[in-house]
């Protein structure tokens, strides 16, 4: 048996098998046994929690709270409403659409980590909407469908999927004329590295003209280990970038020594920030979320300038309208008709000619 479902097989999803691991406090303890919601995680990713704090920040993504009870933001039917499938348009439960030339494309609604802000929550982790996703409708679909261009094939986490059913998702995309790039969004490179072994990279590996590219997520350099490491070399040997889109979560990255550390870390294992979402108006996730400026207050504060250009994500809101970047323009103190007034990081000012159109 490969590792990699050795660990699922292993889940950490019941209070005994967790209390191997951690001291569970006695509100973790009945935020598991009376919230009817789905949880657990894989036996490693469980091992990088602090047994000891229950503010670790690997175990509040991981560890249900009694604070999932509390919805006052929280829009009702979210994953209706921000994936526009209350719409006239017809299109299988497989497939959401916020854009003209791209989709995202959902295969499974199983993961090997139930994060407890995960905006598909009502799918994957509450269980409260039903989808039928039914793969080769998904891709009929996108082959009558000639604007597409880009496919996001989504969860749930698809690299999930058996091998064989990962290539075949892969091959008969690629027989789609219209199609320009596949990109798979996963966990696993975080919470399940064993998953990237050599079956898995046979079948991302063959060059091709449709290439593949991988955003994965990670909200706290405490997440990043060896093992991710060698997966994302791995990863890349087969000719595959791997990207990160973080969460910004209140407790667990909204400060300015975590949020600058994660965005370090995740270039010393070869993954490139993407994006950072702010965490999304689904049911229950009210004690994860912060003020919508903060995402961009912390890339002011911990990352422009204070360290390489190659750690700074984009901020984005993602709405039923499409992804909106939240950029506030610190920079510009001043302008007149000859010139700018320019404020660096350190708070120094200096002068910047004024072209005219």
């Amino acid at each position: 048996m490969e590792e990699w479902v050795e660990q699922l097989q292993n889940s950490v999803n019941t209070l005994e098998s967790l209390k191997s691991y951690i001291n569970v406090t006695p509100e973790e303890e009945e935020a598991i046994t009376t919230l009817n919601t789905k949880w657990g995680t894989t036996p490693y990713f469980v091992s990088l929690m602090d047994p000891d704090d229950p503010n670790c920040p690997i175990r509040m993504q991981v560890v249900p709270s009694l604070k999932e009870k509390e919805n006052r933001y929280g829009i009702p039917n979210y994953l209706i409403w921000k994936e526009n499938r209350d719409t006239d348009e017809v299109r299988p439960d497989s497939i959401a659409r916020q854009y003209h030339d791209r989709i995202a494309f959902t295969v499974t609604d199983v993961c090997a980590n139930y994060c407890r802000h995960c905006f598909r929550k009502e799918l994957v982790v509450d269980r409260d909407l039903k989808l039928r996703m039914d793969v080769d409708e998904g891709i009929e679909w996108i082959r009558e469908h000639e604007e597409i261009r880009d496919v996001l094939i989504t969860g749930g986490d698809p690299f999930i999927l058996s091998d064989d059913k990962i290539e075949y998702i892969i091959r008969k995309l690629r027989e789609i004329d219209h199609l320009e790039m596949i990109r798979f969004g996963t966990r696993t490179p975080i919470v399940l590295p064993h998953r990237i072994t050599e079956g898995l990279q046979k079948v991302l590996s063959p060059y091709h003209k449709i290439p593949i590219w991988i955003n994965t997520q990670c909200n706290h350099a405490k997440e990043i280990t060896d093992k991710t490491g060698k997966a994302v070399f791995d990863l890349l040997k087969c000719g595959v970038n791997v990207g990160n889109q973080a969460v910004l979560l209140k407790g667990i990255n909204d400060d300015v020594e975590s949020f600058r550390a994660l965005h370090q870390k995740l270039l010393t294992v070869r993954i490139r920030p993407y994006y950072v979402f702010y965490c999304e108006p689904a049911p229950g996730m009210d004690h994860f979320r912060t003020p919508v400026e903060k995402g961009a207050e912390l890339i002011r504060d911990a990352i422009r300038g204070h360290t390489t250009g190659l750690a700074q994500p984009m901020y984005v809101v993602a709405t039923n309208i499409g992804k909106i970047p939240l950029i506030p323009d610190y920079y510009i103190m001043d302008k007149t008709d000859q010139e700018y007034t320019l404020k660096n990081y350190q708070g120094k000012l200096t002068k910047w000619p004024n072209i005219p159109e």
